[in-house]
């Protein structure tokens, strides 16, 4: 009996010798499962920080058993706490501010090898599922704590807290073209991912290069989407095409496995046909007398006993073809499954992007409104000019806070502490 160390929830164990044989591919099918979807703004590099949540997912595969265990106990997401540290089970308290999510993940399955002394040590699959906020004070609408984005920058977390605030009526139109022009440059940007995201799509599903708009070759940030999409259909075809070919490498070992017990069932059945025949020529004779019992006992059980081994290897190659029959239909279920989520993202994606085109074109319709009124709402921006308002960000650098002038445009970082302020209006 193995004894077991640690909780589980359930053991997938391979009892089949073929698949004992191909479990090299199963366990290369597992990690790849467990490795999945991380978040397509999430940096190899970025170092983790107070509120900063995390997604943990721990597999063991367990090479004396042949089975892949699933810690349940300590998956989950998990928060980075004040101190720095996350708290896990039966690890305790672990140090992530300032690691990666890499780091984590070593750590996390190092740990769990030296406390419960096993011996193949967990895979750990820690992901980033939600960025530490970013705060805005000063002279903003709604000051507080924003969720942090991908991509944001100064003027677009200004316009998550309602744009500026103004006491004086007399810039209310001002204010309303930068909440607008806010508003307007978030929903650009989030609808400019999702075209990325449609035209990898539309590729996947028939089946060739990805066409994207010209609209996102032209700029920086399309051309980062251009990047992060094609290099997600490069993972997501590997992942497809690994998992087929561990399917068809078991099929290939059973149908070696059924050729390998025809040619024995031949054999048996030539053996006991000479036994049959060596038999029938002494019945008579051991009637008579002329042949000892123990050479016709002998015989017979000969016979009993490969009659036996023919049944058990037929009933082993009819396994082995059942065997077949199913991992054939698992091929065909992979491929439909991935047709179907393609088709169902596709349409959730046509209709996100729907609804954003009709945003922006309020958006528009405003900042139009807004010039209207006021053409010098708009002045620092078509002529260059810096507006009357100035940002700076409190930022956590190896555990001091400095505060950096920055412009509208400044990438914002999670944590960052921005801070606005509404300079005086310079007298005509």
């Amino acid at each position: 009996m193995t004894r077991q160390t640690q909780p589980e929830r359930h053991a997938l164990t391979i009892s089949h010798p073929v698949w004992r044989a191909g479990r090299r591919f199963f366990c290369f099918s597992a990690a790849a499962i467990v490795m999945l979807l991380p978040m397509a703004a999430q940096s190899a590099d970025y170092q983790l920080g107070t509120m900063d949540k995390l997604r943990i997912r721990v597999v063991e595969w367990r090479t004396a058993e042949g089975a892949v265990r699933d810690w349940s106990s300590i998956s989950g997401d998990y928060t980075v706490g004040p101190a720095g540290n996350i708290s896990l089970p039966f690890i305790g308290e672990m140090p992530a501010s300032g690691k990666t999510t890499t780091e984590i993940s070593t750590a996390i399955g190092e740990e769990l090898q030296q406390k419960f002394g096993l011996l193949d040590k967990p895979d750990a699959s820690v992901e980033l599922a939600e960025f530490r906020p970013v705060f805005l004070s000063g002279d903003v609408e709604t000051p507080g704590q924003y969720p942090f984005a991908p991509n944001l920058t100064v003027l677009k977390a200004l316009s998550l807290a309602g744009g500026l605030h103004r006491a004086d009526s007399g810039q209310r139109i001002e204010r309303d073209f930068i909440n607008a022009r806010g508003n307007y440059d978030v929903l650009v940007s989030q609808r400019n991912g999702l075209l990325a995201r449609r035209a990898r799509l539309i590729s996947e599903a028939e089946d060739k290069d990805i066409e994207f708009p010209k609209e996102l070759q032209d700029s920086a940030d399309g051309k980062k989407l251009i990047t992060d999409e094609t290099n997600f259909k490069l993972a997501r075809a590997k992942k497809l095409r690994d998992q087929l070919q561990s399917n068809e490498d078991l099929r290939n070992l059973l149908q070696s496995e059924i050729a390998s017990l025809e040619k024995k069932i031949v054999t048996q059945n030539r053996q006991m046909e000479l036994y049959r025949k060596e038999l029938d020529s002494i019945g008579n004779l051991a009637d008579r007398g002329l042949v000892v019992n123990s050479r016709v006992l002998s015989l017979e059980q000969s016979v009993s006993d490969l009659q036996g081994k023919v049944l058990d290897m037929e009933t082993a190659s009819l396994r082995a073809k059942q065997d077949i029959s199913k991992a054939t239909q698992d091929a065909a279920d992979l491929q439909s499954d991935r047709d179907t989520e393609i088709a169902q993202d596709r349409q959730s994606t046509e209709a996100d992007i729907e609804g954003l085109s009709l945003k922006i074109g309020m958006y528009k319709d405003l900042i139009a409104e807004a010039l209207s009124h006021d053409p010098a709402a708009g002045r620092s921006s078509s002529a260059g000019e810096a507006p009357p308002v100035s940002y700076s960000i409190v930022r956590d650098n190896d555990g001091k806070a400095s505060e950096i002038p920055v412009d509208e445009n400044t990438p914002v970082q999670p944590g960052d502490v921005i801070k606005v302020g509404i300079l005086p209006i310079p007298a005509n």
